[in-house]
């Protein structure tokens, strides 16, 4: 006789103890993850920061030890454990690092919880579809933190949104997030919708119509997912307008999201004693420095720069263009940031710049300073850059800046309009020539009244700033109050911007 196969119990079954085993999984893990941080601190209020690169040295890694500073002044009882890939570091040499190129001392007492998987997260391991397959990665390195330590509090300082439901469900953590930059954003949809062509987008797939379209797909699925995870966030701290706008659009959360300025050296930059024109001469022998200052990272565009100085050479006078000398300045993080540095000299010669370009790469924070004081043009060419720390820093320093007409510098930082204009925006190698030549040619009055602008508009990015708004976003969540975070006894252990 032929009985008909039922499938419908036997998928049941299988969906039951699913759901079961999942439900047991999770129950476990934040078990034995909160008795195991509960005996290693106990009746203290923990906080676990997420920062896998946290010895890097740029912007990032400045939100993440002002943080860490201002958290030991405000709640000097609670414990803070920083999770750092950096396996190879000790935690001493970490923190001379940050002293030396951050200018910021944590004297208070800080654990790291060191994580050996953080290869994971790098690009290179994910040629194609390299936003997922990082996304993911971060979750096996998340893994790998929340076992090793489940905090009270947890705090992802690097933009890895996909942490955030791993410590929140699994952990039973409260979660905040600092966003950067948004691991995708309308303007890339766009972008690779109209088939342009850039650093994320490979000349490869915009030419292809099914291509395009299949990387459309998996941006739309990637930008959902990315909403998923970054609403498990309990507050939400972003670094500019632009960067709000992107996360309102992404996330849906403006209830939660608060802009909180990344801190920037204001005072210390004011108060480097800078070369005045009539010191420079602007003339036969006299060198004029243009400054760039951040990461060797691919969508810094550092390229442009070497186009647009090599466009200038076309626009001004030789006896003014052999004195005109691009200092670039910046850190890198692995090895592929120090190739980046190769190809970019190697760009100098195939250009002919070798005499008008020098690279300083990791250098301190005094170097630094040093060399801010000898400049007078500040360079930034990120496309969409987020915020821009290296802008403000060169307008406090002095310099006048042309930067890229795109998201934080467009919209936060730097203003054209006549009567209040505190540096120039550009979009391509002839517009950045221009205003360098524009710059140049300049008297020192018209120079003097553009950097006074400038250092004053700079203030609302501070130190002191970005700690305030910091602690009064996660005050909720340490039993804090908002009226109470810069009371009497913090501000006089907090050293203006140091």
């Amino acid at each position: 006789m032929y009985y008909p196969l039922n499938i419908g119990y036997p998928l049941t079954v299988v969906i039951v103890f699913s759901t079961i085993s999942v439900i047991l999984f999770i129950f476990l893990t934040r078990h034995f993850a909160k008795k195991r941080s509960s005996k290693r601190f106990k009746g203290e209020k923990t906080i676990g920061i997420f920062h896998p690169y946290c010895n890097a040295g740029g912007g990032g890694e400045k939100v993440l030890w002002c943080a860490v500073r201002a958290l030991q002044l405000k709640y000097p009882g609670s414990r803070l454990v920083v999770y750092t890939g950096d396996v190879d570091t000790t935690s001493s040499d970490i923190l001379r690092q940050c002293r030396n190129k951050l200018n910021i001392d944590i004297s208070g007492h800080i654990e790291f919880v060191y994580l050996h998987r953080r290869r994971w997260v790098e690009a290179d391991m994910y040629p194609w579809f390299t936003l997922l397959g990082q996304s993911l990665g971060s979750m096996v390195l998340g893994f790998e933190a929340l076992v090793a330590f489940t905090p009270d509090l947890y705090i992802d300082t690097m933009g890895y949104a996909f942490t955030l439901p791993l410590f929140k469900y699994l952990g039973g953590c409260q979660v905040a997030s600092y966003v950067h930059y948004p691991t995708i954003t309308c303007d890339m949809i766009s972008r690779v919708q109209i088939r342009v062509s850039a650093h994320n987008n490979r000349a490869m797939i915009a030419n292809s119509t099914t291509l395009t379209a299949g990387k459309l797909a998996y941006y739309k699925l990637f930008a959902w997912m990315y909403k998923l995870v970054g609403c498990c966030s309990d507050t939400i701290m972003v670094n500019s307008s632009w960067t709000q706008a992107h996360i309102n659009k992404l996330w849906e959360c403006p209830g939660k999201t608060y802009r909180v300025y990344p801190p920037c050296d204001v005072n210390d930059f004011k108060a480097i004693s800078m070369l005045v024109d009539k010191d420079k001469k602007f003339g036969a022998g006299k060198t004029i420095k243009i400054i760039s200052l951040g990461q060797f990272r691919p969508e810094k565009d550092h390229p442009l720069q070497l186009h647009a100085l090599h466009r200038l050479r076309d626009i001004l006078p030789l006896e003014l263009w052999d004195n005109i000398k691009l200092v670039i300045i910046g850190s890198c993080r692995n090895e592929d940031d120090q190739r980046r540095v190769l190809i970019l000299k190697d760009l100098c010669k195939e250009l002919s710049l070798e005499g008008n370009v020098v690279f300083r790469v990791n250098i301190t924070y005094e170097e630094l300073k040093q060399e801010l004081g000898e400049g007078t043009i500040g360079l930034h060419t990120m496309w969409n850059e987020h915020f821009g720390i290296g802008i403000v820093e060169c307008m406090a320093a002095g310099l006048i800046m042309v930067a890229h007409r795109s998201g934080g510098p467009l919209m936060d930082i730097v203003q054209e309009t006549e009567g209040s204009c505190n540096g120039f925006l550009a979009s391509n190698k002839e517009e950045y020539a221009e205003a360098f030549a524009a710059i140049v040619k300049m008297s020192p009055q018209e120079r003097q009244i553009i950097r006074d602008s400038a250092r004053a508009s700079v203030d609302r990015f501070s130190v002191q700033e970005f700690e305030s708004g910091f602690l009064k976003a996660i005050a909720p969540f340490l039993g804090g109050h908002v009226q109470d975070i810069l009371q009497e006894k913090f501000k006089a252990k907090l050293t203006p911007d140091a």
